[in-house]
């Protein structure tokens, strides 16, 4: 899919996110407007699946690790047809199969469980060890927050990844700088990730997390012997202007004008 398409589909799906947490009146708007081209990028470029066989073997797993980000993952989902776009305006609701965070039991496309920080890359990384036991030629990718870094899981898991040398998977840094309560720096700097996945033993590269090429780019190199980390540089609420770069918008949902505005600066019809 070509760079304008998948631009015009970012649009789209930034309209749906601030949509879905609208009507919802509850999720994460930050984070998720922050991850969008990450996710356009592995679900229409790289990664090996399909909408009408979701389960299918030999199918690459993406693990959104940054669970409360799963309104983007839904509108993505949706987009690629694992199940009905009117599903998104369920958002939250009791009887709706998109939870607050992703929930494999419920969502066709979903492949692990996420919600607490650091575990969705630990699960992702066992899914990875697992895959090079049965010699499955599958590969494995998982999207992180920064803030989800200040974690010991994370560490763990990547000490793991790289005294195992697993090729197979690809741990993608969402780094927008800012979490629930502040900036990384304020609560708890990460100083130098890369450096530090670099120190662990990964394969690095940092690019615009905004720019598809990029990150389609880096996500297809080859790499031999080692895990690969992929640190994508991107804007907390990108898309929508007083929400871009403003921590107060990790988890508040916009109110009634907040959400017109948001509609109007993305050019997407509310009636539509």
């Amino acid at each position: 899919m070509n760079t304008e398409v998948l631009t015009e589909k970012a649009r789209h799906i930034r309209g749906d996110i601030v949509k879905m947490l609208y009507t919802a009146q509850s999720g994460h708007p930050g984070g998720s407007l922050s991850c969008v081209e990450i996710l356009l990028s592995l679900y229409y470029r790289v990664a090996n699946v399909d909408a009408q066989n979701p389960k299918m073997e030999n199918r690459d797993r993406i693990v959104l690790s940054k669970g409360h980000a799963c309104p983007a993952l839904y509108a993505v989902l949706a987009d690629k047809g694992y199940f009905p776009r009117s599903d998104l305006w369920r958002l939250r609701q009791i009887d709706s199969h998109l939870q607050g965070h992703p929930d494999n039991t419920k969502t066709p496309g979903v492949d692990v469980n996420t919600g607490s920080l650091g575990q969705g890359m630990s699960v992702a990384m066992g899914i990875a060890i697992a895959a090079r036991h049965q010699k499955a030629q599958y590969r494995v990718f998982t999207i992180i927050g920064d803030g989800e870094t200040q974690e010991g899981l994370i560490w763990e898991a990547a000490m793991a990844a790289a005294h195992y040398k697993l090729d197979n998977f690809t741990v993608i840094l969402d780094y927008n700088g800012l979490q629930i309560d502040g900036s990384n720096d304020e609560v708890m700097g990460i100083r130098d990730i890369v450096k530090k996945f670099e120190a662990f033993g990964f394969e690095c590269y940092k690019v615009d997390g905004h720019d598809v090429d990029a990150i389609t780019e880096v996500l297809q190199k080859p790499v031999v012997g080692r895990p690969k980390f992929v640190c994508c540089l991107t804007a907390k609420g990108r898309g929508v202007s007083f929400m871009e770069d403003k921590f107060g918008w990790h988890g508040k949902a916009p109110a009634e004008i907040e959400y017109l505005d948001a509609m109007k600066e993305l050019g997407i019809d509310i009636n539509d």
